[in-house]
């Protein structure tokens, strides 16, 4: 579907936005929920926006949380805006904190606009794990 439309790079983010203004936008506006389990674990995926306009529904998705996957996008730019002082990355890890959320798993993106750039990727965990450390969490109980 996402293909036929000309957004097939959003092929799988299309499996939880299912709103209209979602898909349009490309960006995710309302928590949505998956499910699945495993031999050991009941596992619920709660999708939560990024985006600064819909940071209450990220909240109330993340207040149900028991742990939380913080996406780092790596374009130039990008990851400096998000870990400013008033950069989303950094707000979502401590609004994570704040609600109660001690475990991180730390996912870094776009990965392909820095060439996949090792040096790019050890650049972002060190400062990632930094910021996180002034948060709260344990940089080293992160998985990168």
């Amino acid at each position: 579907e996402a293909a036929e439309l000309g957004k097939g790079s959003f092929k799988y983010a299309w499996v939880l936005d299912k709103l209209k203004a979602e898909r349009e936008r490309g960006i995710t506006i309302d928590i949505a929920l998956w499910k699945f389990e495993t031999p050991k674990y009941y596992v619920t995926v709660i999708d939560a926006p990024g985006h600064r306009d819909f940071i209450k529904n990220m909240i109330t998705g993340t207040s149900q949380a028991d742990c939380a996957i913080l996406i780092i996008a790596a374009g130039t730019g990008e990851f400096e805006a998000g870990i400013s002082k008033d950069g989303q990355t950094r707000e979502h890890a401590l609004l994570a904190y704040t609600l109660g959320v001690k475990q991180l798993i730390v996912a870094i993106n776009k990965m392909d606009t820095a060439n996949w750039a090792e040096a790019r990727y050890q650049e972002i965990i060190k400062e990632t794990s930094n910021f996180i450390k002034k948060v709260g969490f344990n940089p080293k109980a992160v998985a990168f």
